[in-house]
């Protein structure tokens, strides 16, 4: 039996581990934080959503990597769905298709996979800090001083470069040579805006059932930094490359509804209660208008194009730190087609540390099972040569 290392203790390392154990080695999982998936468990505090159960080529366009499809085919939502189940973890799927435990958190999920892998022999080190390579061997800062391993094989999953409290601070980049790598950038994230002083009284008011960019629908969230919510990360990638930002405050309209509905006697009330009245436009979407539409033009048509279309004005992506995830890490070109660094012979990488990008919604925790598994499974195999 040979010994095989995971460093990185989220879901792409937890389920690389489990590959490993299955196929007869010995497993050594270590993270650097006191307890082990911590990013995972933050998910689960919005109901973890596991997949999305749609056709597979839906789901496989919202990723952004084509090598990462046929590893997705591999293991994508169906395969996802049966791994939670047979961990003893009963699914359910919503109207949008969005799997989650009927839990609707990650512990109980998490324990029972601990405990699967406990039983399956993998040993578990917390607080250990990968510090690189010293020649051949892996190397770690930990409570008892320096310690080097000299596995068959390494996986590597140490996340991204948001939400570094939990373990996902991108540190890792400094061991790598610069061209391996695509530099980090925030993804389904919020995004930057300074209000006017109008807007004191709307901080922390829904914008409920609107479309961005003129296609997707979605909810958002009128924050004191800018806005963010679903809604906001499903066109935060395009956005955060350059495209316009628009809101459509009533989807379900269209423009020549809207203006009809303008047009309607409006008597001694002003613009804000007309639109109140016969639009049922409420506080948080008139402030809106108003922040970003003024002045608002005074021909009905040319009101409703603005409505239907709001041009948000903002100052950028939130903070790295503060996104859901991440673009950027090792570049494709670094790996071979089992994902094995191809200037490091043995050692594997998965999860979020990979350059690939995909939105909110299921997708995310299945690209790092699926990467996980791949990158564990040709870890033993490797191991076992």
């Amino acid at each position: 039996m040979s010994e095989a290392l995971v460093i990185g203790a989220g879901p792409a390392g937890l389920m690389a581990a489990e590959m490993l154990a299955d196929a007869g080695h010995e497993v050594t999982v270590a993270d650097t934080k006191p307890s082990v998936g911590r990013k995972f468990l933050m998910a689960g505090k919005s109901g973890l959503n596991l997949t999305k159960d749609e056709p597979e080529k839906s789901f496989l366009e919202a990723y952004n990597a084509d090598w990462l499809r046929p590893i997705l085919q591999d293991f994508g939502p169906t395969e996802v769905m049966a791994w939670a189940e047979d961990l003893g973890q009963p699914i359910f799927t919503g109207s949008s298709g969005r799997v989650f435990p009927k839990a609707m958190k990650a512990s109980p999920l998490l324990r029972a996979w601990l405990a699967r892998l406990t039983a399956k022999g993998v040993t578990f080190h917390t607080r250990w800090r990968w510090t690189g390579w010293a020649g051949n061997a892996v190397t770690f800062d930990t409570p008892d001083g320096v310690v080097e391993k000299n596995p068959s094989a390494t996986v590597l999953a140490l996340g991204g470069a948001s939400w570094g409290k939990l373990g996902s601070d991108g540190a890792w980049t400094k061991h790598f040579e610069p061209q391996d790598l695509h530099p980090f950038q925030p993804a389904n994230m919020g995004f930057k805006v300074q209000w006017s002083s109008h807007m004191k009284d709307h901080l922390g008011a829904p914008l409920k059932n609107i479309a961005l960019n003129g296609s997707t629908r979605g909810e958002a969230v009128i924050s004191a930094k800018g806005l963010e919510g679903g809604g906001i990360y499903a066109v935060s990638a395009a956005v955060r490359d350059g495209a316009p930002f628009t809101i459509d405050l009533l989807p379900d309209l269209s423009s020549q509804d809207v203006e009809k509905r303008l047009r309607r006697k409006r008597g001694k009330d002003s613009l804000s209660n007309h639109m109140r009245k016969h639009l049922r436009v409420d506080a948080a979407k008139l402030a809106l208008l108003q922040e970003f539409g003024r002045p608002l033009p005074e021909q009905p048509a040319a009101l409703a194009q603005v409505i239907k279309a709001v041009p948000i004005s903002h100052e950028g992506p939130r903070p790295m730190d503060e996104a859901i995830s991440t673009a950027g890490g090792l570049a494709a070109q670094a790996l071979d087609g089992n994902l094995m660094l191809r200037r490091r012979v043995g050692v594997f990488a998965a999860g979020e540390m990979l350059d690939w990008e995909a939105p909110t919604g299921g997708y995310l925790i299945t690209g790092c099972l699926a990467t996980g598994r791949k990158a564990g499974q040709a870890a033993a195999i490797y191991a076992s040569r």
